[in-house]
């Protein structure tokens, strides 16, 4: 691979030109990052990729590599973001990154991809950047990633044999789980939904890592899982789907292996899942999925966002209007990155469910709480809780750095003046960078 910007004299593909189309990093920029975006390109492979690292001000930005023929660089900077507050939530000391790879995951060898990919970024990992799976990449992906960048702290999701945690054990789908089962009991009744997770209709979009994972947790606790569907199809059945039975047809990577082709259900197009009668409707597979064009045919009470970014902000406020609750994918789609949190500080699988259960379960209790109180969308309650926190960790690392690139402390004379504010002759100040701030009274520089 090759920085782009040394590839200028390359003829540049239309696929190319589309992606600087889509890329527009000052429509990005807000406080809160993104510190960097870095964008690739491979000539031999004919595959283009890109890392948008948000905000480290928690940790290095933590996010999972995409493999598909559409993502963008604003689908990479959105989904960066989301991890942003999803570690800020759930109170680990990570920060918000995502990469993604544009090429077609089931026409390429994702290996040798995958092993271009972190070779070219490997200046940012492990410092500012730590990997994951994600859309069309697992295990043996990561480990070709730890691999190519010769640092195992490199990524999370590793095989077990390489000390690591897969999420193909299903840690995302358990974290899920546990935010629906909790959810019903503080919300259920108001819904006029069961509170008891086995008595529950579910449907669930997307049969991958994500969707398998809570069709298992929930098959487990004796819920019902009405319908299924995945990139070819769609299967309802009213009396449950058997999931035990179904399981052959996840993970699936061709038309022939799909859920469609359950015997035991009745086949619908692709899309007809949105509008099956259930109690909870759990999105796992893309982003955008449920849109203010669809919304409307939701039967759903409650949407357990297991994708991220799967609901759009208008139709989560058309959704809400008409008594319809999302659960946020920041909160409840956590249980990949607490997983991932747990591989990196070097516990136990057990260590790992316990932690996802504890943090998923008390912040899902914390936001409906707030929801009940307050009347407020969960996702509006989760947000200003993580964005506090990230907040916090900012003006503590602007403390930082003005401490660290203290030059010497002087007190001001009369004519002293503090860059950021009024104050005078009292107060202590720090310079940096020949710039003059007041520290006693912590003043917009440096808080």
């Amino acid at each position: 691979m090759a920085k782009l910007e040394q590839v200028e004299t390359i003829k540049k593909s239309e696929d190319i030109a589309e992606l600087f189309d889509s890329l527009n990093v000052p429509g990005f920029l807000d406080r809160w990052g993104p510190e960097n975006v870095v964008q690739v390109y491979d000539p031999q492979l004919g595959v283009q990729g890109v890392l948008v690292i948000d905000n480290t001000a928690l940790g290095p930005g933590k996010g999972g590599i995409r493999i598909s023929s559409s993502v963008t660089p604003l689908e990479v900077f959105h989904l960066a973001r989301t991890m942003t507050w999803k570690c800020a939530l759930a109170d680990i000391p990570f920060g918000g990154a995502k990469s993604g790879i544009r090429v077609d995951p089931f026409k390429v060898d994702k290996i040798k991809v995958m092993k271009s990919f972190a070779r070219l970024i490997a200046q940012y990992v492990p410092q500012k950047y730590i990997a994951a799976p994600d859309m069309n990449t697992g295990e043996n992906e990561i480990e070709a990633f730890v691999t190519a960048v010769g640092d195992l702290d490199g990524a999370t999701g590793k095989p077990v044999s390489l000390g690591g945690i897969p999420h193909e054990l299903g840690t995302t789908g358990f974290g899920v789980g546990i935010a629906l089962e909790t959810s019903l009991g503080l919300i259920g009744k108001k819904l006029g939904l069961p509170e008891d997770v086995s008595q529950v209709r579910v449907a669930i979009q997307g049969f991958g890592n994500v969707g398998y994972g809570i069709a298992k947790f929930l098959a487990n606790k004796g819920a019902t899982i009405v319908a299924i569907n995945d990139y070819w199809g769609c299967v309802y059945n009213k009396d449950g789907i058997d999931i035990a039975e179904a399981e052959k047809h996840s993970y699936a990577t061709s038309e022939q292996l799909s859920i469609k082709n359950y015997k035991d259900a009745q086949e619908m197009p692709r899309d007809d899942i949105f509008g099956v009668d259930c109690d909870v409707f759990i999105p796992c597979a893309t982003s955008d999925a449920i849109t203010i064009e669809n919304e409307s045919t939701f039967k759903a009470k409650l949407i357990v966002e297991a994708a991220n970014n799967a609901v759009t902000s208008d139709a989560e406020e058309a959704l809400y209007k008409r008594g319809v609750i999302v659960i946020p994918d920041f909160l409840a789609n956590a249980g990949g990155v607490i997983g991932s949190y747990a591989e990196y500080k070097k516990m136990s699988v057990e260590e790992a469910y316990f932690l996802i259960e504890s943090k998923i379960r008390g912040n899902t209790k914390l936001i409906l709480e707030e929801h009940l109180s307050s009347g407020l969308i969960p996702r509006k309650i989760a947000m200003k809780l993580a964005e506090s926190r990230v907040l916090n960790a900012m003006n503590a690392r602007t403390r930082e750095e003005l401490s660290n690139g203290e030059k010497k402390m002087i007190n001001i004379v009369d004519d002293g003046l503090c860059v950021n504010c009024v104050h005078r002759k009292t107060c202590t100040f720090l310079t940096m960078e020949n710039k003059v701030y007041c520290e006693e009274y912590e003043c917009d520089a440096i808080i």
